[in-house]
Order: structure tokens, then sequence, then C-alpha cells
């Protein structure tokens, strides 16, 4: 579709932010994303300031019938930020954090990065429960549910969402909360970008600090059977306070790592005990009796630094491919599958995590929000990463295969943040039991399904003709 130059000329006239055509410096940049084998072209990129700069580029893509993408972070993996032909929405200017400490609030702009969210709740004792690494994006991680080091003990990231403001699909500015629009606050809680442009986030901060006891303990993957099989038996009596991952990766040639270890294969257990560090030391203690430890940064560290360990491990522009599970337990045999498997990962990008869940997560109702399935005990990612695109073709078949081979083992459901572009089937076995309650309020509020660059969930009517 052509664009109509004085429509564009209007809009840009209208934004306090920046538009940007294919022709501009800048654009090129912008329509990248983290993952770099998402390789989309918008029509115009219209980069906010302001909620109303939002709605301008909203109106302006549905009275066009151009397709509509949100981007915040920009870190999807599905690519969900970048619609070919489209209207991209670019938060990336609204970065901006304030952080009410008397009311317990704390507002949130819908481009920020969780390194903002830290640096503006840490100094107060502060932190908003969500994510594992400071580069991804507030708005999609909290919208697709937002698990991460503090979850075990304070749950998820959408349970802490407790107002936001949104535009929904002709252009209306709602706030949202417990008393107001209460059945769309449910929606966000877990049902992704779906509903709406979500322009501001508050939530509920807990108290945290000054140190948690954090940090990882490598093995020689030669030990990985025996040193997963007592990390599962070990973290199946751990308190509500320690959330723990395990990892199958490289040691990439990082300076916090001896050279002895670089270029190694190992299996990683990574710890945050938020929590007495006295009484956090004695439970990893167990750990140090896996196996050969190859390396111990355990250690007390103010939390924003344990939240920055793994940034340099998932760089933007490398191609990741994700295939991942929910599981009930983690089996023997699923073990030996992850382990056959991980010998075709790429090095040295490749890696798999297998995330802890449980503790304060399950404690939540099941049909409280959207995302429902509360009580999983593990989620597998396994992540095929290629930093030359000849190898992409190669790490999408090494992943499926890990995928396929441990679907036996899966509850069969699946995070929605870890799903790539996988279709319907997939989106449902992500939110489950409440699908059919995501169905009804997409045609509440978006019934021509014009937020569709998601996990999409189809208008009901839609949902029940097919």
């Amino acid at each position: 579709m052509t664009l109509d130059r004085a429509g564009v000329r209007e809009l840009a006239s209208q934004l306090t932010g920046e538009l940007l055509l294919p022709d501009d410096a800048g654009y090129e940049e912008r329509r990248h994303v983290w993952n770099r084998m998402i390789d989309r072209h918008p029509a115009l990129i219209a980069r906010c300031t302001s909620a109303n700069d939002a709605r301008l580029a909203l109106l302006f893509a549905r009275q066009r019938g151009l397709p509509i993408s949100i981007r915040g972070g920009g870190h999807n993996v599905s690519g969900s930020a970048v619609a070919d032909g489209g209207v991209v929405i670019d938060h990336s200017l609204r970065r901006s954090v304030r952080v009410e400490p008397e009311a317990g609030l704390v507002e949130v702009e819908p481009g920020a990065l969780l390194g903002d969210l830290d640096r503006a709740t840490a100094p107060l004792g502060l932190a908003v429960p969500m994510g594992i690494q400071t580069t991804t994006g507030v708005a999609g991680l909290t919208l697709g549910g937002g698990i991460g080091w503090l979850m075990r003990r304070e749950g998820l990231a959408c349970d802490h969402l407790v107002a936001a403001d949104v535009l929904t699909a002709d252009g209306e500015l709602l706030t949202v909360s417990e008393e107001a629009h209460a059945d769309l606050l449910w929606g966000l809680r877990g049902g992704g970008g779906n509903f709406g442009i979500v322009t501001r986030f508050v939530f509920s901060p807990v108290r945290l600090g000054p140190e948690v006891l954090a940090g990882v303990l490598l093995f020689p993957i030669e030990e990985a059977a025996s040193v997963l099989r007592q990390y599962r038996d070990w973290a199946a009596g751990l308190p509500d306070v320690m959330t723990t991952i395990a990892v199958l990766r490289t040691v990439l040639p990082l300076p916090i790592f001896p050279a002895s270890l670089h270029g190694r294969r190992v299996v990683v257990i990574a710890v945050c005990h938020a929590g007495n560090l006295a009484d956090g030391a004695e439970l990893i203690s167990p750990v140090h009796t896996f196996g050969s430890v190859q390396f111990d940064a355990v250690a007390p560290k103010p939390f924003s630094a344990h939240q920055q360990m793994f940034d340099s491990a998932v760089p933007p522009g490398l191609g990741y491919y994700w295939k991942s599970h929910f599981m009930s337990q983690l089996s023997d045999a699923a073990i030996d599958v992850l382990l056959e498997h991980d010998r075709q990962a790429l090095p040295p990008w490749s890696f798999t995590n297998i995330f802890q869940l449980g503790g304060a997560i399950s404690r939540v109702a099941s049909d409280a929000t959207a995302y429902a399935e509360r009580d999983a005990a593990f989620a597998i990612n396994i992540n095929g990463v290629a930093e030359d695109p000849a190898d992409d073709a190669d790490v999408i078949a090494t992943t499926r295969a890990t995928f396929d081979a441990l679907a036996p083992h899966s509850s069969g459901g699946v995070y929605v943040n870890f799903l790539g572009n996988e279709g319907e089937e997939r989106v449902r076995a992500a939110y489950g039991q409440a699908y059919d309650r995501l169905a009804a309020l997409k045609q509440r509020y978006d019934p021509d399904n014009a937020f569709r660059s998601n996990q999409n969930i189809r208008p009901r009517e839609a949902s029940a003709a097919s």
C-alpha cells in the first residue's frame, strides 16, 4: 500500500516525537530488534514521546488499514515489535520511572528497560519483581507474566501490576485498575499486548536488600547428568526466598571467567537468595558437593548487580530461535533427553535454561490473572543462537529437535513470553483454561483484532468460527 503523502505530513506535524519512513536516517536502525533473525520493513515508525503520540499513530494506521505493532524494549524473540508494511508505535524514547515510596507505587513508561527500573528502585531499598537481565523491556515482560529472580518469593511481574493507562483500538485512553475496567486489568496480567497499547504501568514494589546472596556455580558438562539430578532433588526442598536456574551453555570469553574455562561446555547452577545472608549460605552449601566445582561466583551483592549477570551472554544482533515447555517435574528421562541433544547445540552462544518455578507463583489462584498455569514446577527454554546467518537453519533444526524430544515430558503448557511464531495452537497451550475468557475480552476491547502483532488471541466470534 502506498501511503498518502499529505496524511504522512499531517501525522509528522502532529507528533511531538519523530516519524521515520524507509528513506529517513535512523529508519534502518529502528526497524531492527534484539533478534537478528527478525528482518521486517514497516511502512513507518512513530517514535512516541507521549500517550497522545501513540494515539495519533494508532488512528493513522487504523484509518488506512495498516498493520500495527508496538515496540517497548524490542526484546521479544518473535519480533512482535515490528510488522511488515505496518506502523510501529515505538515507545523507546519513553523510559522514565517514578517511585512514590509513601504511596507504595512505581510508575513506569512503556519503553523502560529493567535496568531503568532497577536504577530507580534499588537506592530506596525497593524492587519490582521481574526478569533476569537488565536489557529486557518492562512492558512486554509484564504483559506476558514476567518471571524473574524474585518470582518464588514475590510472584510474577504481572502480580504486581496494580494499574495502567491503556489506549484501546478506537483510540480511547482508559485508566484501568481493580476499581475501573477490572476485566481489562485481569487481561493485562499475562494476556500480552492483545487488548490495547499500555502507555503507563503502575506497580506495587517490594522491600529488598540491601543485598542478596546470588551468583553462579559451574560444573563440567561431563558431570551434568549427576549434577542436574542432585540439583532437582535439592531445589525441591528450598524455601521461597530462593530462586534457581540451571543452565547448559559454553563459557564465553568474559573477564569474570578464568581463561582456562573459556570455550568449555558446562552446567551452571544460578541462585538468588533474597533473605538472610547467613541462611542463604547454609542453603547453598550443598551445591558445592554436586560435583567438581569449576568456578564459584556466589556472593553477597546488590540485587541490581545480580540482574546484570546474564546481560553479556545474550547480546543484541545475534540470531535467536527459542522453543519452550512447562514441566510438572524434571524427571531422569527429561534430563537425559536434554543432555543428549545438548551435544548438538551450536557453540558458543546456544544454551538451555531450566527455570525453577513454584513458590509465590503457585499461591495465586489459576483464574486470578491471565497467566493461568500456576502449578508448573519448571520452565525449560531451549535457545538456539547463531552469530553467522549461515548457521540459522542449523540452530533452528537442532532447537526443534530438542523441543520435540522433550514433548513427552512436558505438561503441555508454555510460558507465552518464550513463544516464537508458532501459531494459534501454541498460543492456546500458553493460556490453557484462560483462553476462552481472553477471547471474550478481546471481542469486547478489540473486535477487529487490530492488535495482532503479538501472540494473538483472536476475538471470541472469530475463535468460535475456526
